[in-house]
């Protein structure tokens, strides 16, 4: 080996170990605080999660209210029935579309109910909210806009007695929430028919609170059509009655939450009935029992 090389060798990775270094050196102490958060954890991707819970909930307060709204003003153009069958519908369709990119929560209650049993990052919770507001408020006025001359833009206020609406609101977000953690955040849950499981809750739900409270169970959805509005009448119920519910419905699903050792649960690829091997005479062999048959 010629040994004439090293010297200069070792003289250019010195340098450009140094050249590293000095970068290294100018960039960390010069850049400001927010700058470095902001490169650290939101930009591999953050930045469209967010997007993506704006637009999602945009369009479900769009679709949803304005179902209301019609529905308010004139029955026979849609039925409450009807109302109600389009907020499922809509929950269901943003969840398998952004689902993959944000989890499609469109819901401030939803995030923090996460958040509170650690399947979602804290310092990630006010973004998602803001951005879930955000989306609300604009779908709220765009709807104001399409929908003139209708003052009330889907607003969800009590029918009776502000404590009927908060009870009402407790136990159908706690039964949102329920179904929710339990195929969103169970691995042993079927995960493809989350959007399914969730938009038929809020469906089932809707329908049965609709009279009483609005059926509202997500604080933007009420707080973007109120300021829309200009109509605020009851309107802390919403926000307490949804964040109840969402906190002990993922609470006493943790609870229940089975173990790994613990799995009797029907899964995908477990069909209802056994296919069972047939002898050379044509009979089941009698070691082989269907476990449904003892059932």
């Amino acid at each position: 080996m010629d040994r004439s090389i090293e010297p200069e060798h070792k003289k250019v990775t010195n340098e450009n170990i140094a050249h590293e270094s000095q970068n290294d050196h100018h960039d960390t102490p010069s850049s400001p605080l927010w700058v470095i958060y902001y490169k650290e954890q939101y930009q591999s991707g953050f930045l469209r999660k967010v997007l993506a819970e704006i637009i999602a909930t945009f369009l479900m307060v769009f679709v949803t209210c304005g179902a209301a709204a019609l529905s308010e003003s004139d029955e026979r153009r849609v039925p409450k029935l009807g109302a109600s069958l389009v907020g499922g519908l809509i929950v269901t369709v943003m969840i398998y579309a952004v689902g993959h990119i944000s989890g499609a929560h469109m819901n401030p209650a939803v995030t923090l109910a996460f958040a509170a049993v650690r399947h979602f990052p804290w310092k990630q919770v006010p973004f998602y909210a803001a951005a879930q507001l955000i989306g609300a408020i604009l779908g709220a006025f765009t709807l104001r806009e399409v929908l003139h001359p209708i003052q009330h833009i889907g607003t969800t206020t009590p029918s009776g007695t502000d404590a009927q609406a908060l009870i009402m609101e407790i136990v159908v977000t706690f039964i949102m929430m329920f179904v929710t953690s339990a195929v969103a955040t169970d691995t042993k849950a079927v995960g493809e028919l989350a959007g399914i499981a969730v938009g038929s809750a809020v469906c089932i739900t809707s329908i049965f609170a609709g009279p009483i409270s609005g059926g509202s169970m997500n604080p933007a959805r009420t707080l973007g059509p109120a300021i829309a509005s200009g109509h605020y009448k009851g309107l802390w119920v919403y926000i307490v009655g949804p964040v109840t519910g969402t906190l002990l419905g993922s609470c006493a699903y943790r609870v229940i939450r089975v173990n790994d050792k613990a799995v009797h649960a029907i899964s995908p690829s477990f069909s209802f009935k056994l296919p069972t091997k047939i002898n050379s005479n044509g009979h089941v062999p009698r070691n082989i029992i269907d476990p449904f048959d003892s059932v």
